[in-house]
C-alpha cells in the first residue's frame, strides 16, 4: 500500500539481509546522513531474500548457512519507505552443536552454568545467614529479617536466571521462565534498595523508628523502583527496532540514575546524627566506631553503584562477541562483594552494654571526633 500517489512499486526494492555489527554500525550511520541510502543495493548487506522473488500473498521458507564466525542482524529493509509492508515473519537463529541447535549466542553459551552457580552460592549464603541469626537470636532485629528475605529473592531470580537461560539455549524462546526470572527480580531490587535505605538510616540498629524524612525517602525510592522494572521489562521483551525502545532506554537510565541518589541521603543523615550525637553524650569511642562503620558503607555504596551502571556497561560495549558472558560476571561479582560486605558489617553480633572503655582510648577518640567535625566534611548536606 502505497502513502504516495503515482509512485511505481520495486518489489527488488525490499527485502531481508543479514550484517555483522561492523557492518549493521557503517549501515545505520550511513542511512542517517543519506536520505537516498538503499541497504540492499550496498555490499555490506548479504542478501537472503529480495520481493521480487515473491508473488503477492506468496510463502517463502528458506535458510541460510554462515561459515564466517560472528555476530549478526538479521534485518527487513525497505527502499521505498512510502509503501506499507506487512507480513508473517517466523525466524531462527541458531549454532549448531554436536548436530544439535544451540539458540543461545556463543557469548551467551557459559551462562546457564554462571547462573546456577550463583544460585547455589547464594542458597550457601542463606544458609549461614540463618545460622548466625539463629546462633545470636537475642540480638536479631527487624533489619535482619528483611535481609534475609534479600537473599531469598536474589537466590531465586539466578536460578530462573539459569532456567531462563537454558530453555532459550534448548527452544529458541524464554516464554515461561522469563516471567519469574521478571517476578524475582522485581522484588530483589527493591529489597536490594529498601536495605540499603533502611541501613543508611540506622532503622532497628541504631534507632528503632523512621523519620518522617525517612519515610519519604522510601516512599519515593518504591514507587520508582516499581517503575524502573516495568521499563526493564519492556527493553527487553522488545528490540531496537521498535518504535522508542531508544526513549526506554534512556528513561530507564534515568531512573536507575535517581534512585542511586537517593539512597545516599539517609546514610549522611546518620553520619551527621552520629556526629552530633557524639558532642551530647559523651561516648566518642562507640559513637567514632559507628560513624567509621557508615562512612565505609556510603564509600562502598557509591563504588558499587558506579561500577555495575557505569564500568560494566563501558567494559561491555568494548568487548568481543565471544566475551559477553564477562559483563554478567563483573556485575554479580561485584554485587556478591556488596552483599558480603553489607551482611558482615551489619550482621547480629553480641555486644556488651557493661563494656568498659578506657580512658585514653575515651580521650584518642573525642580529639579525632573533634579533628573530624573541624575539617571540611564531604558528608554534609
Amino acid at each position: 500500500m502505497s502513502r504516495v500517489e503515482n509512485v511505481k512499486f520495486n518489489p527488488s526494492s525490499m527485502g531481508f539481509f543479514i550484517a555483522d555489527v561492523p557492518s549493521f554500525r557503517r549501515i545505520w550511520n550511513e542511512s542517517l546522513h543519506d536520505k537516498t541510502y538503499c541497504v540492499l543495493s550496498r555490499k555490506h548487506a548479504e542478501i537472503i531474500l529480495r520481493f521480487d522473488h515473491l508473488e503477492q500473498d506468496s510463502t517463502y521458507r528458506g535458510s541460510t548457512d554462515i561459515d564466517e564466525p560472528d555476530e549478526y542482524n538479521l534485518v527487513f529493509g525497505n527502499c521505498q519507505p512510502e509503501f506499507k509492508v506487512s507480513m508473517h515473519v517466523h525466524t531462527e537463529m541458531y549454532n549448531l552443536r554436536e548436530g544439535e541447535k544451540d539458540f543461545l549466542s556463543a557469548g551467551k553459551a557459559p551462562l546457564p552454568k554462571l547462573y546456577f552457580l550463583l544460585f547455589l552460592i547464594y542458597a550457601a549464603f542463606f544458609i549461614v545467614w540463618v545460622i548466625a541469626c539463629k546462633n545470636q537470636r537475642p540480638r536479631v532485629e527487624k533489619i535482619h529479617l528483611i535481609m534475609g528475605a534479600l537473599l531469598i529473592c536474589k537466590c531465586l531470580k539466578m536460578i530462573c536466571a539459569s532456567e531462563d537461560a537454558i530453555y532459550v539455549q534448548k527452544t529458541g524462546t524464554p516464554h515461561g521462565w522469563d516471567v519469574a526470572f521478571y517476578v524475582f527480580g522485581f522484588f530483589k531490587g527493591i529489597m536490594l534498595f529498601t536495605v540499603i535505605i533502611l541501613i543508611g538510616t540506622g532503622w532497628s540498629i541504631l534507632k528503632p523508628y523512621l523519620q518522617e524524612r525517612e519515610k519519604q525517602v522510601l516512599k519515593v525510592v518504591i514507587p520508582l523502583q516499581v517503575l524502573e522494572n516495568i521499563v526493564y521489562v519492556i527493553i527487553n521483551e522488545t528490540g531496537p527496532a521498535t518504535r522508542d525502545w531508544l526513549t526506554w532506554n534512556q528513561l530507564f537510565l534515568l531512573i536507575d540514575i535517581a534512585c542511586c541518589c537517593v539512597v545516599f541521603f539517609p546514610i549522611i543523615w546518620s553520619i551527621r546524627s552520629l556526629k552530633e550525637a557524639s558532642k551530647r553524650d559523651g561516648k566518642a569511642a562507640k559513637n567514632l566506631e559507628k560513624l567509621t562503620l557508615f562512612k565505609q558503607f556510603y564509600i562502598v555504596v557509591i563504588v558499587y553503584l558506579y561500577f555495575t551502571r557505569i564500568v560494566v556497561s563501558a567494559i561491555g560495549a568494548f568487548l568481543n562477541y565471544w566475551f559477553v558472558w564477562l559483563v554478567p560476571v563483573l556485575e554479580e561479582g561485584a554485587s556478591l562483594v556488596f552483599y558480603g560486605f553489607i551482611f558482615y558489617n551489619f550482621q547480629p553480633t553480641e555486644t556488651n552494654p557493661y563494656l568498659v572503655i578506657d580512658d585514653e582510648e575515651e580521650e584518642n577518640a573525642a580529639a579525632q571526633m573533634e579533628e573530624n567535625n573541624d575539617d571540611d566534611d564531604p558528608f554534609e548536606l
